[in-house]
């Protein structure tokens, strides 16, 4: 992928993509304000959720034991992966030791994040989405762009074709009215429910205390898929923990408002290792680390774990607004996305070190979060360590021998003061005086001004 930079350029120029983004983000962006209105205790619920997602990350290797003891005495397998290699490796182990070759998929932004689909196809083995929006990416050879609504960036003419061109069952006559493309969906993917002897699952959070696990969303895809395969296979981010089942009264609430806007999700599954006769007969919970250990011992990094993936800083982040998710190039895109992919992959490529700048740094993002992400902090906490380009090396160098002593400062002000008519044509490192003017310096500094006062 290219740097974030060159990502947008391309998106921002596409005013359909930008007409599309704004018109779905200002609509889930209006409807959340309403739900979160309806509650007069939020401030409370988000610090609750705060608290206690901090009290689970302190104490993460405590929370996986017993949550591997429970699962375990309740008849599932627990599997280990450090990396998105080895995770893979498990799920298709898994796979091929029931025989089959086809799997369906609830969504989930952990198989996302380590490419199941592809390594699994790899392996001759095919995952179909069952979430109607992941289905739209899929069938149209696309990638998500938003976590909540993946073909954000698509209308519904552009779902049609989509339709028509790749689902063998889509009636000739198929028009683009909402009702008639869920339902040409729907039979689609019915018969993948019925035949499938194995499925994949996300989770959206386990309980420590009990064994369960728990998935939450609005089609009822997900039921279909954690109910009727004999093996179900979920794969989990480590972060997504609670202690206790009591923790669920307040992500409950603040889960549902910030993502779809309503007051509890439609369906919420939740089961505990596997029971004869209810269920699949075998489950098996892949933890996933990939890096999120590392990111933990971060005392700043460490509160993008606190995420529950409801997408709210998406949809009022002014430069995903206008860039789409795509540009992020992860499947964590928008604010989120532009602290959590550079942790997890490191910021080795041009795409990593370029996301901590993808951002106003507006604050709007940690103002929604449901569970008080710092966001702009992060995001500075992580331009300190991008890699620098020569000229903001130099600058910085600059700045830091200006700065150390006052009579350096006040020199350098006079002589800012006498060329500040030259100031506008002057250049600034990473592009910052590409859209905007630099700020011309007054004729008087503030020292000047304080001297000839007193």
């Amino acid at each position: 992928m290219p740097s974030f930079p060159k990502a947008a350029r391309e998106a921002v120029a596409d005013s359909r993509l930008r007409a599309n983004l704004a018109h779905a983000t200002g609509t889930i962006r209006e409807r959340r304000q309403r739900a979160v209105d309806e509650l007069p205790d939020w401030a409370e619920l988000r610090e609750a959720a705060r608290q206690i997602k901090d009290h689970t990350l302190r104490h993460l290797d405590h929370y996986l034991m017993m949550l591997e003891e429970k699962v375990t005495a309740a008849g599932g397998t627990v599997h280990w992966a450090r990396d998105a290699d080895e995770a893979n490796a498990i799920v298709a182990r898994l796979v091929e030791e029931t025989g089959e070759r086809e799997v369906v998929k609830v969504k989930s932004m952990a198989t996302q994040e380590i490419g199941l689909n592809e390594a699994l196809a790899e392996r001759g083995i095919t995952a179909y989405e069952t979430d109607l929006a992941e289905l739209i990416v899929q069938l149209g050879d696309d990638r998500p762009s938003h976590i909540l609504v993946p073909a954000i960036h698509k209308n519904r003419a552009e779902i049609r074709e989509i339709f028509q061109r790749k689902m063998p069952s889509a009636p000739a006559d198929l028009t683009d009215d909402p009702a008639v493309l869920a339902e040409a969906a729907r039979r689609h993917l019915r018969a993948k429910f019925l035949s499938a002897k194995v499925a994949v699952s996300g989770a959206n959070f386990a309980i420590a205390e009990t064994g369960t696990v728990l998935v939450v969303e609005s089609e009822g895809n997900g039921r279909m898929c954690l109910t009727l395969p004999d093996t179900l296979i979920t794969v989990m981010g480590i972060e997504k923990l609670l202690p206790t089942a009591r923790d669920l009264e307040v992500f409950l609430q603040v889960l549902p408002r910030s993502s779809t806007a309503e007051r509890m999700n439609p369906y919420t599954s939740a089961w505990t290792g596997v029971h004869a006769g209810d269920g699949p007969s075998a489950f098996h919970l892949v933890l996933l680390d990939n890096g999120r250990t590392a990111i933990n011992a971060d005392p700043v990094g460490r509160e993008a774990l606190r995420c529950i993936r409801c997408s709210a800083c998406l949809n009022v982040c002014p430069v995903y607004a206008r860039a789409g998710g795509h540009a992020y190039g992860s499947p964590y895109p928008g604010p989120i996305g532009a602290i959590l992919s550079p942790q997890i992959r490191g910021i080795g490529s041009d795409v990593d070190a370029s996301l901590p700048f993808a951002s106003s740094l507006c604050g709007a993002c940690y103002e929604v979060c449901p569970v008080a992400i710092d966001i702009p902090r992060i995001l500075v906490h992580l331009r300190a360590r991008a890699p620098k380009k020569a000229p903001e090396r130099l600058a910085m160098t600059a700045a830091a021998w200006s700065l150390r002593t006052p009579k350096r400062l006040a020199a350098l002000q006079r002589a800012a003061a006498r060329g500040r008519r030259f100031a506008r044509h002057a250049r600034m490192p990473r592009s910052w005086t590409d859209t905007r003017d630099l700020p011309v310096p007054p004729a008087q500094s503030f020292r000047q001004w304080w001297k000839e006062g007193r």
